[in-house]
């Protein structure tokens, strides 16, 4: 069973934890637990195309103690499971009916999607730098960041 088919199955029953996938010297999050870290440490967050626009955001190990001092901070539930060997429980924090997982997945699939929206346009930017209308585009962008700071 691969990655994602077990990241699946172990969600069905623990849904409201984050799951984080020992692989190696990194630890991979996946689907919306990718979103919470991605929001929460600034990691980049990729899609998976081969398998089904799953997401999937990753660091390294020596990183994992901070993660998880933070986690625990803000009280999400989390599961450490180590896929060589059988994926098997290395850590778990449990916080009961303190849980505020649900509440940062809000927070966290708003805040990828208007990162990937400003990703977008900043791409589009950057491939157009050449031309010669591009003045006029970042004009007008600026100029509506300007009437917003107005407020």
């Amino acid at each position: 069973m691969g990655i994602i088919e077990m990241v699946k199955t172990i969600k069905k029953i623990e849904n409201q934890t984050l799951l984080l996938i020992e692989v190696g010297k990194f630890i991979y999050a996946y689907g919306k637990d990718a979103y919470i870290i991605s929001y929460i440490f600034n990691y980049k967050i990729k899609i998976l195309t081969e398998n089904n626009n799953t997401y999937v955001c990753a660091f390294p190990r020596d990183k994992l103690n901070k993660i998880m001092a933070t986690l625990e901070n803000k009280k999400i539930n989390y599961l450490i499971l180590d896929r060589k060997n059988n994926y098997r429980i290395d850590e778990k924090c449990d916080n009961k009916n303190l849980n505020r997982y649900n509440e940062y997945i809000e927070k966290a699939v708003i805040y990828v999607k208007r990162k990937n929206q400003i990703d977008e346009i900043n791409n589009y930017l950057i491939r157009e730098i050449d031309n010669e209308g591009i003045e006029q585009t970042i004009f007008k962008i600026k100029q509506i960041i300007n009437e917003r700071r107005k407020i």
